[in-house]
C-alpha cells in the first residue's frame, strides 16, 4: 500500500515539475515569470489605466489604439472593450513570439488564454489586464484568432 502511495505522489511531484519548467514555452506565454517585455502587474499596485478598443468594419480590424508609449518600470491596466461582432484577444509579447504563437492558433482557432499577458473577449464584453513593464524596447499586442492579425488587429507597445 505504502508503494502505490509512493507512486503516485512521485507521479505527480513528477508532472508538477514538469509544468514548472515549461515556462513560456511555443506558445509564447508568460506564467508569472518575468519575460522579455515585462511581468504579470499586482492588482492591487497603482497602475496607469490604458483603454483598449477591439473592433471590425469593412473587413478591417483594430485595436483602438495601436501605439502604447509607456515608461520602463510603469505599471499598465490595460481595461478591454470589445465593441465588434465577433470574439477578439488581445496578447502581449514580443513580436517574434507572437508571429510563432500565430502558427500555434491556426493548428488550434478555438484555443483560448488564461494567462497575465492575454485575454479573449466575447462580443461586447470587457476586461482587463494587468502588466508591469520591466524592460525598455518594443513589443507587440495582436489578436491571433486566425486571420486577425492579418486583417489589421495588432499595434505596439514602446517602452523607454
Amino acid at each position: 500500500m505504502r508503494t502505490a502511495a509512493f507512486k503516485f505522489a512521485a507521479i505527480g511531484l513528477l508532472m508538477s515539475a514538469g509544468a514548472a519548467f515549461a515556462g513560456p514555452g511555443a506558445a509564447g506565454h508568460s506564467h508569472g515569470d518575468e519575460a522579455a517585455y515585462g511581468k504579470a502587474g499586482d492588482p492591487k499596485k497603482p497602475a496607469r489605466i490604458v483603454q483598449v478598443v477591439m473592433s471590425e468594419k469593412d473587413g478591417k480590424m483594430a485595436f483602438i489604439p495601436d501605439r502604447i508609449e509607456v515608461r520602463r518600470g510603469e505599471q499598465i491596466r490595460f481595461q478591454l472593450r470589445n465593441n465588434g461582432e465577433l470574439d477578439h484577444e488581445l496578447v502581449l509579447a514580443t513580436l517574434e513570439e507572437n508571429l510563432k504563437h500565430a502558427i500555434e492558433m491556426q493548428k488550434n482557432p478555438d484555443m483560448e488564454h488564461d494567462d497575465p499577458n492575454a485575454k479573449r473577449l466575447a462580443p461586447k464584453k470587457t476586461g482587463e489586464i494587468v502588466w508591469a513593464f520591466t524592460k525598455a524596447g518594443e513589443f507587440d499586442f495582436s489578436c491571433l484568432i486566425p486571420g486577425h492579425r492579418e486583417a489589421g488587429m495588432t499595434g505596439k507597445i514602446i517602452v523607454k
